[in-house]
């Protein structure tokens, strides 16, 4: 087997320079909360690609539910010829999102696509053009959701023009934003909605409940039931972008669903199948079917291998009960954050939910972000055997993903590289 040197100088012949990776090591095998590459060495996952192998990388059900389904056939598309796992994946997310109301759902491959079809789909039943996003938005690197993305770098420079019909309104980041409670963040950005765009105008209303690239932004308590309450009464599609935060990342099955929030659309990619390509909008029967016959689709979308892997997956979740053990993941690694955040004055925030949690750098007595200590201290876990991620419009954030899998006793050492990492 090449090592992890050859294979890099291979990748430099080969691999468009635009496509980064995080560590220098390539991948042998991977499973519970560990990585490990062709050359031995073993790192603590933090990051679970980001926040997708929530199952772990090797689940056993889903490894026997992708062998199966791969000796019965690996692809007709189903807009040709139809088969019964991409119902049954639709069938359990209209059982499983938020909302009681009767639902349909579209399968797609990424989560760009899932957003783009969900804008598609208002844009379509309303008969209106304006898409609404908040400050540290991400969305996707497609030309659309680049639109809806607020970050440039690396997201956007000089990739546009971008869509039009897309405008941004302030977040709620009590961090940053002098601690506005959630209800008055909200009527900030609904006032900005109504002057400056007009809600008659406004096709879709398009939210992280908790941001993901923006830095694991939680918003107050309140912010997101007052803008679903408005949305609901300027007859304004609220659409969740739940592609980080679903599948009991949260330590709910859904980020929604901790203040009760029903979106009349959700877009699902990431946690759904376990590793393997799958998207997916979910919502009210009447937007859904708004849609012309051959409006949405696609040739891989609802592969049937990857349908097979999110059922598998699905099963997995329940089955583990998933969702307590982000509750139990996120409990002691918020203790543990807040210990080292106590002795380190860079650290001006812990936050986050369930096993989605972040650590936002500043320099010390200032809000002022600090990225260089942020990738110092996340190489420093890299080069001990942590495989972190950073992330925040102004790349001062440690995020951490751990799967939902990970056992106590690699959650434990993967939290002691950390503190270490910050000594």
């Amino acid at each position: 087997m090449a090592t992890s040197e050859e294979l890099h100088k291979r990748r430099v012949e080969a691999v468009a320079r635009g496509v980064g990776s995080t560590i220098p090591a390539y991948v042998d095998r991977a499973g519970g909360g560990t990585i490990t590459d062709v050359d031995g060495r073993e790192w603590i996952d933090f990051a679970a690609g980001i926040a997708v192998t929530n199952v772990g990388n090797s689940a056993p059900r889903v490894v026997e539910a992708v062998r199966a389904q791969v000796e019965r056939f690996t692809h007709t598309c189903f807009m040709v010829a139809p088969y019964e796992s991409y119902v049954a994946v639709c069938e359990q997310l209209n059982a499983l999102t938020p909302g009681g109301f009767e639902k349909r759902s579209a399968l797609f491959n990424s989560g760009a696509e899932a957003v783009e079809n969900a804008v598609k789909i208002a844009r379509h039943a309303t008969g209106r053009p304006a898409v609404v996003v908040f400050d540290h938005a991400y969305h996707g690197r497609t030309n659309l959701t680049m639109a809806l993305t607020a970050k440039n770098m690396p997201y956007k420079h000089r990739f546009g023009p971008f869509a039009g019909e897309v405008y941004r309104v302030p977040m709620s980041y009590p961090l940053r934003d002098g601690g506005l409670d959630g209800a008055t963040a909200a009527a900030r950005s609904i006032e900005m909605i109504e002057k400056q765009v007009g809600a008659e105008n406004v096709a879709a209303l398009l939210i992280e409940p908790i941001q993901g690239e923006g830095g694991f932004v939680v918003p107050a308590q309140g912010f997101l039931p007052a803008l679903r309450e408005w949305a609901t009464a300027a007859g304004v599609v609220f659409v969740a972008d739940e592609i980080q935060t679903g599948f009991c990342r949260t330590g709910d099955w859904f980020a929604c669903e901790h203040e009760g929030v029903q979106p009349d659309l959700i877009t699902l990619a990431k946690g759904i199948a376990g590793g393997l390509p799958l998207a997916a909008v979910t919502g009210r029967a009447d937007l859904m079917d708004a849609v012309h016959v051959g409006g949405l689709g696609g040739t891989y979308g609802g592969n049937p291998i990857a349908c097979a892997a999110a059922l598998a997956s699905m099963e997995t979740m329940r089955e583990l009960d998933l969702a307590a053990a982000a509750r139990r993941i996120g409990a002691v690694m918020v203790e543990r954050l807040r210990v080292i955040a106590a002795g380190d004055p860079r650290v001006a925030e812990v936050r986050g939910r369930g096993a989605m949690l972040a650590m936002e750098i500043v320099v010390p007595g200032t809000l002022t972000p600090d990225p260089a200590a942020t990738a110092a201290i996340s190489a420093a876990c890299h080069a001990a055997g942590l495989l972190t991620l950073t992330c925040g419009t102004y790349g001062n954030v440690l995020r951490f993903l751990p799967p939902l899998v990970i056992s106590d006793d690699e959650l434990g050492r993967g939290l002691d590289i950390l503190a270490a990492a910050f000594g």
